[in-house]
């Protein structure tokens, strides 16, 4: 029973769905099988449990009181029923909360049906529906564009107003907003994605869409907006003026969004200030953090109650930069708990190894990483960039060569690293041996490194090499 799709989902439910799943299983309307009602229940009491009793298949046909032999055939049937009433029950939850679709299909029937004695409270309810949605997200044009092209076919349908004007521009105008907005969501994804891994995306009408949003009348629209600025900051990042301008609109327009749609403007504008970081711009790591508890003050940062791995290795690694250690080892420990089960450990140890590294506690640095098992090419490179660093630090030349030698080799080797990202940490691999061969007094050669690594902008820890290399500026002085 455990291992059947149906149980899986139902382990997901909350109390509160679980009850309103009963409900809709135990309607006559929607099932009329006891035992499929029997089994739901015997489900759900095992989930509730947590028992960890295994039933099998003879047992559960006992359970549910069939007073004949177990017929396998039957069984599965009743699994696959159950199935079906529990993927009938998350559709109708859904259309519960779409009003705009509830509202579209109901002029549908109307019209239909023929059911014209009810035109004025249709023509009522179309124009308060916008007032009951406070959200002006893709969805909210999408709905409205669905309402109003069933209310345009079904005022046709009227012989009293066919002679009149109808609302042929407002759908033209919803439909409009949805279509640009879902281009620049997707748009924006792909500018995201391609820096993250490898891959093409062949996506149409990229210039018409850029022209047609950026025209006065849709502009004014801020679900466009938002996302033409996000796309900008994305492909013109030398321009920090989007970045002022998608602050300017998030903070004016951000109450017409719900928390995943507002959750994804705050995350292009922290994936703007991690490229500019990249890129050198040191200043952006107080505008990341600030970003990150502007997101914790408006609840867009948990998602049922949990945090994303990569959004606390980020925060961490912002934080640290900035300077912020209280806030950063404090963060640590709060968040910890909200770390998904299989990585918490993982994640945990490589955070609290960086906070040593900059708190110059090398060999607690050294101590905390043996503990790391690298899950993914992110992990395992960012350890070795720590390792290496950590090792310069302590002077250990022959273990900082060795490491230098196979994280080399393992670039080469891993084709799920994007080449960008290999560029970077193949170039702190170069310079890092440069560095260590610089000869003491050379004033010559510590110039040229200077000039070689601050002409060269893809490398990884670039900040911590032309530091080094201003210690040795330093040094002959």
């Amino acid at each position: 029973m455990q291992d059947t799709k149906v149980y899986k989902i139902l382990s997901q439910f909350s109390k509160i769905e679980q009850n309103r799943l009963r409900k809709f299983i135990q309607s006559p309307y929607f099932n009329r099988d006891e035992v499929i009602n029997d089994l739901n229940e015997l489900i759900l009491d095992d989930i509730n449990r947590n028992s960890g009793q295994v039933y099998e298949k003879d047992k559960v046909w006992k359970s549910l009181g069939l007073n004949m032999p177990y017929d396998d055939v039957r069984m599965r049937k009743y699994y696959s029923d159950l199935l079906k009433l529990v993927e009938e029950f998350l559709v109708q939850q859904a259309f519960e909360n779409d009003l705009a679709g509830r509202q579209a299909y109901l002029i549908q029937s109307l019209r239909k049906k023929k059911l014209n004695a009810l035109h004025k409270s249709v023509v009522r309810n179309v124009d308060q529906l916008p007032e009951r949605n406070p959200y002006r997200d893709s969805q909210f044009f999408h709905g409205q564009y669905l309402v109003e092209s069933n209310f345009e076919k079904y005022l046709d349908s009227l012989e009293q107003t066919k002679t009149e004007k109808t609302n042929l521009e407002k759908i033209s105008h919803n439909l409009d907003v949805f279509y640009l907005g879902e281009k620049l969501r997707i748009m924006c994804s792909v500018s995201s994605k391609k820096r993250l891994a490898k891959g093409e995306y062949d996506i149409n009408l990229v210039n018409e869409v850029l022209s047609i949003a950026e025209r006065e009348d849709f502009m004014s629209t801020p679900l466009i907006a938002i996302y033409l600025q996000i796309l900008k900051m994305s492909e013109f990042p030398d321009e920090l003026k989007h970045y002022e301008r998608f602050k300017e609109l998030v903070k004016e327009y951000s109450a017409l969004f719900d928390k995943e749609e507002a959750k994804s403007f705050y995350d292009g504008a922290q994936n703007y200030c991690i490229s500019q970081l990249n890129r050198g711009g040191s200043h952006f790591s107080k505008e990341y953090l600030q970003l990150f508890k502007e997101m914790l003050e408006k609840d867009l940062v948990l998602k049922d109650g949990a945090l994303e791995s990569q959004v606390f290795r980020n925060v961490v690694t912002v934080g640290l930069r900035s300077g912020d250690f209280a806030y950063i080892e404090q963060f640590i420990q709060d968040f910890k708990s909200k770390l998904p089960a299989d990585v918490q450990e993982n994640v945990y140890s490589f955070s609290i190894a960086q906070l040593y590294f900059y708190q110059k506690k090398y060999h607690k640095v050294l101590q905390t990483l043996q503990s790391v098992e690298y899950a993914d090419y992110t992990f395992n490179i960012n350890s070795k960039n720590f390792l290496l660093v950590t090792y310069y630090e302590m002077d250990e030349q022959e273990p900082l060569l060795a490491l230098l030698e196979s994280m080399r080799v393992y670039l080469n080797r891993n084709t799920e690293i994007p080449e960008n990202r290999k560029i970077n940490f193949k170039n702190l691999i170069k310079y890092t041996k440069k560095l260590m061969s610089l000869p003491p007094g050379s004033r010559k050669a510590v110039e040229e490194l200077k000039k070689e690594v601050q002409a060269t902008g893809t490398i990884a820890s670039r900040d911590w090499l032309l530091e080094k290399i201003a210690e040795r500026e330093r040094e002959r002085r």
